[in-house]
């Protein structure tokens, strides 16, 4: 199917290999609404959650509704899956799924018991500590940039500030920063890259970020220092017991991959409303206690994370609507993001949005993103920094167009929300 399908072609249109929704997908996820905010599709016998409520309860019920699929979606090797309870299925081969020694896959206690680690690493005294570091790289990177009076915000901003504040919270040493943009830089594709809907998935796409947290944890259990790593080298589970020193580093990697491609996007978004509304420009400037909602209401208006997975363990109803067990469950977070009965005038990006809150970009439930916190705190410092050092902020529009016909290139992919580069200029301050 071409770009742009019509209205008519929606009951058909695949997600996962039509590159039009990857575009704008959002008259996609109307359509599904209007339907039934729960609807199965056509493709893979996934069902499409587009409603904010019903999203909201299928992310609190981890009991029915496993997080197994959360990387891999529909692409499970271990389906199709029979019988109304699926559960022993899922443990049984859980091993051979993408990521399964990642918290984000895991379902309880295993999910319990990780989570706790990562949460005696972002304390709120630890996030604290980290902002006066995001608040510098914000100004180092700009140092590089407010001269030349135009950027690629992405690469040379969001995505090098997004991995390098990572590395600082885990107190990754700074003479590895340089290594580490590297081989985030060499990683490809993001996961679900339409353009390789075919081809056999990793199980374990981290592997050289593993590799290099290994020996960092090892030298902190032999000679611990008064840094954050031995603190996560020394960390122990809730019962006291000592993690395996691969547990205790997939912790760690799980952090730096689920932060840093989303955050630099949220970025992304942020930079290309206020490129669009010189007035907001203004009014930020001027009320800079105003930058908190305007993000939140960025990643509602544009979550990073447009799709999230579950597993059916067993037969269960939502709303009203019957879900089988071993259905795949497709968590649309941009779709729930614009449900009209949450989201007065869904579509419009307004920054003082009352309940810009109570986006879903960042999950619900056990799975809610625990980066959330040092997210918001990157984009608020970012945009005050931004604002503070530079006037008259606006797209380039040799390579954007005129205002009258935008276009901007997104990432062939149906996991995520992601503009491929943004192009701006701006006057130094």
């Amino acid at each position: 199917m071409g770009i742009g399908a019509a209205m008519s072609d929606y009951d058909s249109i695949d997600w996962f290999t039509d590159e039009s929704l990857a575009k704008d997908p959002y008259p996609y996820f109307d359509h599904l609404r209007s339907k039934c905010p729960i609807q199965a599709t056509a493709h893979r016998g996934v069902v499409a959650v587009t409603g904010y409520d019903e999203a909201s309860e299928i992310f609190r019920d981890p009991e029915t509704f496993s997080a197994c699929l959360t990387v891999v979606g529909p692409f499970a090797k271990f389906l199709p899956l029979e019988g109304d309870d699926v559960s022993e299925i899922i443990e049984g081969h859980r091993h051979e799924l993408p990521q399964n020694e990642h918290m984000v896959t895991m379902d309880p206690p295993a999910h319990t018991r990780e989570r706790a680690l990562l949460m005696r690493l972002i304390t709120p005294k630890r996030l604290k500590e980290n902002e006066s570091f995001i608040r510098d790289l914000a100004d180092q990177q700009l140092d590089q940039i407010v001269g030349l009076g135009r950027c690629e915000f992405i690469s040379e901003y969001a995505q090098p500030l997004a991995t390098l504040v990572i590395a600082d919270l885990l107190g990754v040493p700074e003479a590895d920063h340089d290594r580490l943009r590297e081989g985030f830089g060499l990683m490809g594709g993001s996961t679900g890259d339409l353009r390789d809907e075919g081809s056999d998935y990793q199980l374990n796409s981290m592997e050289w970020l593993d590799d290099s947290f290994v020996g960092y944890i090892e030298d902190r259990r032999r000679e611990p220092r008064d840094d954050v790593m031995t603190g996560l080298a020394l960390a122990k589970y809730p019962d006291g017991s000592t993690p395996d020193i691969m547990a205790v580093v997939r912790t760690a990697t799980f952090l730096f991959a689920a932060g840093q491609e989303t955050t630099a996007r949220m970025l992304a978004q942020a930079l290309r409303y206020l490129a669009q509304d010189p007035a907001l420009q203004d009014e930020l400037r001027a009320n800079p206690e105003r930058v908190p909602n305007f993000i939140e209401e960025t990643l509602r208006i544009e979550s990073p994370t447009k799709t999230d997975f579950r597993l059916a363990r067993r037969a269960a109803t939502v709303a009203g609507v019957d879900i089988k067990g071993g259905t795949p469950v497709m968590l649309l977070l941009g779709a729930a993001n614009h449900d009209p009965r949450r989201f007065e005038c869904p579509d419009e990006f307004r920054a003082n949005r009352p309940n810009a809150k109570e986006h879903l970009a960042f999950g619900r439930g056990i799975h809610s993103c625990p980066g959330g916190p040092l997210a918001r705190a990157e984009g608020r410092i970012s945009i005050e920094r931004i604002l503070a050092r530079t006037r008259n902020i606006r797209l380039s529009e040799d390579y954007h167009g005129p205002p009258s016909a935008r276009h901007f290139n997104y990432e062939p992919t149906w996991m995520l929300r992601a503009m491929e580069d943004l192009q701006i200029e701006f006057d130094a301050a």
